[in-house]
């Protein structure tokens, strides 16, 4: 399993803004190959979004990366400060403390 972190600051919109926008995201999202879940983010005292996604395998999430969604969304000027990281699980210590 591989693990992506995205976070971002929204830029000139609200929150409510954010989520109607998202809204309409989370389907095309929901059917991209190899995702087994994706946990959305938010932190309103520091203007911090995102989401946590969880990916069968590296080559899923960089098939994400390349599609056209992940652009558009990427090149959306609400979306400030983007960074993204990605993460091996440990699968043998995640077993022991409930991981996915």
């Amino acid at each position: 399993m591989h693990i992506q972190i995205i976070n971002f600051n929204l830029s000139g919109i609200s929150r409510s803004e954010y989520e109607a926008a998202a809204a309409e995201a989370a389907q095309p999202i929901s059917e991209m190959p190899g995702l087994i879940s994706k946990r959305w983010l938010a932190n309103e005292e520091t203007n911090t979004y995102g989401g946590v996604y969880f990916w069968e395998t590296k080559q899923h999430m960089q098939d994400w990366m390349d599609s056209q969604i992940f652009k558009d969304i990427g090149a959306n000027p609400a979306f400030a400060n983007a960074k993204v990281t990605d993460f091996e699980m440990i699968e043998s210590l995640s077993a022991v403390t409930r991981g996915v």
